[in-house]
């Protein structure tokens, strides 16, 4: 870890223009709750504040169909579109899917680079339930897949860790379940949506044993979390030994999380980011971009955040 960086904290106000529709519970304020939390307390002046470019869509396009992104474009056009149940498009969605896979791509660059010591990226759509051909969970492009293959394109690191902690298993895995370089993890409620994510899916081809599901019973909050992270996850790290790892941070595991029904407060979220902190000092430098996902109670969403940025930047007060 470069020790004297800062922590980087990407926003872009393109991201408060992306609308799914009335009375959704993916919202601008959700962006906006956690950089006024984190301005009020003081912390944001002590990050690297990052404005992404929007991403390049031949950096899209290694995780997406062409005729995806292209469908996208045009819904945006049209729009108001509505893409699932779930997902919907508004005139400014295009821009802000943009920018939000750039700002995963520009936290890689400024961790790499050793701008900054570790990186935060506060933008939406979110994108962990994106599939390669398929908008869903209110996600338009995955932005955390975007991340991984450009830590591995751009910067040349070989294998890189995804952990998923929002409360929902992510599409994240199929984009990577036959790949034996990106080792993807996910802890989430289950049975919940959207079905996947069962303790027997590990990989398929070469991939088989870099996928691991710990799929968690409803109700459960910080001390199953971290035994998970303490006791099953990190000697999984220990033992593919990344270059990277980058963290779907869903904070909708929260017990005041309307959409769900676990128990994790801001400690729980603390202590497993202090457990992927130490793993990322042993093995790959420090290096940790994390990624905003789900959370939908704004008062949770940004002390969680918090919670989260001050392990990450061993802020103590």
């Amino acid at each position: 870890m470069t020790e004297n960086a800062p922590v980087a904290f990407v926003f872009h106000d393109d991201c408060l223009n992306h609308r799914n529709g009335p009375g959704h519970p993916e919202r601008p304020e959700r962006v906006a709750a956690i950089r006024d939390h984190l301005a009020r307390g003081g912390l944001l002046d002590r990050l690297l504040v990052i404005r992404p470019d929007p991403c390049p869509l031949d950096l899209i396009a290694r995780v997406h169909e062409r005729g995806y992104i292209e469908s996208i474009r045009r819904a945006c056009e049209r729009a108001p579109v509505q893409l699932d149940p779930d997902t919907g498009v508004s005139q400014g969605s295009w821009q802000a899917a943009l920018v939000s896979a750039g700002g995963a791509v520009a936290a890689c660059d400024a961790v790499v680079s050793g701008a900054a010591r570790a990186a935060f990226v506060c933008t939406r759509p979110p994108g962990h339930h994106a599939e390669a051909g398929r908008a869903m969970g209110f996600c338009l492009f995955n932005n955390i897949a975007v991340a991984a293959r450009h830590l591995q394109d751009r910067h040349g690191l070989g294998r890189v860790l995804i952990v998923d902690w929002d409360v929902h298993h992510g599409g994240t895995q199929h984009l990577f379940e036959d790949d034996d370089t990106v080792f993807y993890f996910s802890v989430h409620q289950y049975p919940f949506y959207p079905g996947t994510g069962s303790a027997r899916e590990t990989g398929t081809g070469r991939g088989a044993g870099y996928t691991l599901n710990c799929p968690m019973p409803a109700g459960a909050g910080d001390e199953a979390y971290v035994r998970v992270f303490r006791d099953v996850l990190r000697p999984e790290i220990d033992r593919v030994q990344p270059e990277a790892i980058l963290i779907s941070a869903g904070f909708d595991a929260h017990r005041a999380d309307p959409l769900a029904g676990m128990s994790l407060t801001e400690r729980g979220y603390a202590e497993m980011t202090s457990i992927l902190a130490e793993s990322a000092d042993k093995h790959c430098g420090g290096r940790i971009i994390s990624l905003l996902e789900g959370g939908y109670d704004l008062a949770a969403l940004g002390a969680s955040a918090e919670a989260h940025l001050r392990v990450l930047g061993a802020f103590g007060d």
